[in-house]
């Protein structure tokens, strides 16, 4: 019996408050699951911390959702979009730590739609070490329009073009990566572009991301819902029609996936899962996070 561990993080929005409603649905739909074809599938969801007058409520808030489902983590940096970098490295070390039994770990974003069995064949079949994959863009331009939301300067990339990276919507890694990645993050120049400062990590390693042996996998813009197409695929962000189709999913080809209720008895408390102090530094900075018990 093999563990994979999932990490799904949010999207591009930045208040947690309304991430709940995207949790449950998760929960409800391709996250029932915690066994699939004979392998144990666990799912968490990551946080940072909210700020604003209403910080303590939403505080609150996530210690009663974590007494009934057991499955978040939070750590001590506010979550937004600039901070998705250190989200990103505090999630790598987390996984170094508690999950270094499992084969694979998966990082998605909770606003995407992913196929748990699609995923597992896939996984049954992959390299165990050195092995990223995902939807993986190759010759992404750097782009240097100030107004641009991905805009990065000269003085931080110097090339035109970026190394191959699998886009952080959502992307697989063998577990041995993450300390790999950890390491090569104190030698790599610090980006706020999260899947692009991996993807020069990587790099650094010398490492290039595989592209998934269907192309069909891994689908980034949204599109009509089509119980066939949803069939074949591992992960797509879907549409509105998405939520309307969920009960549709379940009883049509079963997308089953993997959360983990935290019900085992077998399991170690959360309090321990979530107790880890995360320190990693680069050539640019230092970051220091306390993963709050939740």
């Amino acid at each position: 019996l093999k563990t994979f561990c999932i990490s799904c993080t949010r999207g591009k929005h930045s208040l947690i408050t309304n991430r709940n409603s995207h949790r449950d649905v998760i929960r409800s739909t391709w996250g029932s699951e915690k066994l699939v074809e004979g392998q144990e599938v666990r799912l968490f969801f990551l946080l940072g911390m909210q700020t604003g007058d209403d910080a303590q409520q939403v505080h609150q808030q996530l210690l009663q959702e974590s007494k009934e489902h057991h499955d978040l983590i939070q750590s001590d940096f506010v979550d937004c979009y600039k901070n998705l970098t250190i989200k990103t490295m505090v999630m790598l070390e987390w996984l170094n730590s508690f999950c270094s039994s499992a084969p694979f770990a998966m990082k998605i974003d909770s606003d995407m739609f992913l196929n748990v069995p699609n995923l597992v064949a896939l996984l049954l079949k992959a390299p165990r070490t050195n092995y990223m994959t995902g939807l993986v863009a190759h010759g992404g331009q750097v782009l240097r329009n100030p107004s641009s939301k991905w805009y990065m300067p000269v003085d931080l990339v110097s090339d035109a073009y970026y190394p191959p990276y699998a886009l952080g919507l959502g992307y697989i890694l063998s577990l041995d990566l993450t300390k790999k990645l950890i390491q090569a993050s104190r030698h790599v120049k610090a980006l706020y572009i999260e899947d692009v400062y991996l993807g020069f990590c990587m790099k650094h390693l010398g490492i290039l991301p595989t592209d998934p042996p269907n192309g069909f996998y891994f689908h980034v813009f949204p599109r009509s819902y089509s119980r066939c197409d949803y069939s074949r695929l591992i992960k797509r962000k879907p549409t509105h029609a998405w939520s309307k189709h969920t009960i549709s999913l379940q009883k049509g080809f079963e997308p089953r996936t993997f959360l983990h209720q935290g019900n085992s008895d077998t399991e170690e408390p959360a309090e321990q899962r979530c107790r880890v102090n995360i320190s990693f530094r680069t050539n640019s900075f230092k970051v220091t996070a306390q993963c709050r018990d939740l």
